[in-house]
């Protein structure tokens, strides 16, 4: 299998559980939700998506022919002293791509493995970390994990629709649009009503990194 890539970047995890965690973030391209062209925002399942996951032009992005070439470049990109390498494999929606073959290079090349998925397409064995962030409308088949993060708050998206699944966390995210500030207020009343979730706030657009 060839895997196409956006793009590989060195950085910090900026939301969710691992905020704040040094992390590789492999961005696979394409989704199953939206093709990330604006013409067909209207249209698609997922209508506030901000990050582009269209081709492989992105710094470090290309296309590997080998489970063990990706991993190869992923763990190239880790440039931190001590501790756990961890690689963030994100999209677009990754698990259209990540399979077992690369979650054990990845874990031979001493990474540790976390995923960013929309939860529509079942996930292979040996994820260290995987998060969820439901998209109202589209099928969630996924209902276990490490972290539910919802974005919030999405039409039909009541947070107490997912009280019962699996997560071992439930964050309430603010939607990122014009409403943002809005809608972070509506998210930390939620959250105070109801103490299962937690606030993520998407800290790197705040400080200014990728």
């Amino acid at each position: 299998m060839t895997y196409s890539v956006k793009e590989i970047f060195y950085t910090l995890q900026g939301e969710g559980g691992q905020a704040g965690r040094p992390a590789v973030f492999c961005r696979f391209t394409g989704c199953n939700l939206w093709t990330g062209l604006e013409r067909d925002r209207v249209s698609a399942m997922c209508k506030f998506c901000d990050t582009d996951f269209i081709g492989t032009d992105g710094d470090g992005g290309g296309k590997f022919k080998t489970p063990q070439a990706l991993a190869k470049a992923v763990r190239a990109a880790w440039s931190g002293e001590g501790g756990k390498p961890l690689v963030v494999c994100t999209g677009g929606e990754p698990l259209l791509q990540l399979d077992s073959a690369l979650i054990a290079a990845f874990h031979e090349a001493g990474l540790e493995v976390a995923v960013e998925s929309n939860g529509t397409i079942a996930p292979p064995e040996g994820i260290d970390w995987l998060c969820i962030s439901p998209k109202i409308g589209s099928e969630l088949i996924v209902t276990s994990g490490q972290e539910l993060k919802l974005v919030y708050p999405q039409n039909g998206g009541e947070p107490e629709q997912f009280d019962s699944l699996d997560f071992s966390h439930f964050f309430l995210q603010p939607m990122d649009c014009d409403a943002k500030n809005e809608n972070a207020i509506k998210a930390v009343n939620y959250c105070k009503a109801h103490p299962k979730w937690r606030l993520s706030i998407q800290s790197h657009k705040y400080i200014g990194i990728p």
